[in-house]
């Protein structure tokens, strides 16, 4: 089961210059494409004066949502560079953008799919990687009665506990690593009367 992943903890910047041509590379910790289409929006605005504003992205611990785009430079010279090296770095929940000033020396594709890949690892390698785990979220409900016999199972366990409500029937919010969620419920589940429901936390904070 995975359920970790690699992401950057701040931005970064970085620059390359090749034959005159400028390259201003920055790396950005992002969640959403919201998140990206702000940014590059920002870029493209702070930027104007460049040739081109070049970037690529990826989303979400499955590392199923990503794009790469050229804006303008020749198919594949610019954005699949950059992804590629968030690839080989496997990394996720990151935005790199590559601006190009042009130094009026043409580099061909060759040339510029090296210098937008050096420029996107000058980016990475200025970066703080940090690991981070997949959660779920796991609602517990039981009478008070129980309290202690639960309480014992969270402190066996040690989820995180994000909630909880004591009455009649008590209601505790926990979030732990998925790979131990099985051994969270299998614990819970031999105390008599209690009720486990288990959530995926980003799926739960989309619909709330």
């Amino acid at each position: 089961m995975t359920d970790s992943y690699l992401s950057i903890t701040t931005p970064t910047t970085a620059e390359y210059s090749e034959k005159r041509s400028k390259f201003l590379a920055f790396a950005f910790p992002v969640k959403t494409t919201e998140e990206v289409k702000a940014l590059v929006t920002q870029h493209e605005k702070e930027y104007y004066d460049a040739r081109h504003v070049c970037y690529a992205y990826m989303l979400g611990h499955e590392r199923l949502v990503f794009r790469a785009v050229d804006n303008g430079e020749p198919s594949g010279t610019a954005g699949r560079p950059i992804l590629g090296q968030i690839n080989s770095a496997n990394l996720t929940d990151i935005l790199i953008i590559v601006v190009r000033y042009f130094g009026g020396v043409k580099l061909g594709t060759s040339g510029l799919t090296q210098a937008y890949k050096i420029a996107a690892v000058a980016a990475i390698e200025k970066a703080e990687i940090q690991e981070y785990t997949v959660d779920d979220r796991v609602d517990v409900s039981f009478e008070y009665t129980l309290m202690n016999s639960v309480m014992r199972v969270v402190k066996d366990v040690n989820p995180n506990i994000l909630g909880q409500s004591y009455d009649n029937n008590c209601i505790l919010h926990l979030s732990i690593r998925r790979s131990l969620v099985p051994q969270l419920i299998e614990k819970l589940q031999l105390v008599r009367g209690v009720e486990a429901k288990v959530l995926d936390i980003d799926k739960n904070n989309e619909e709330e």
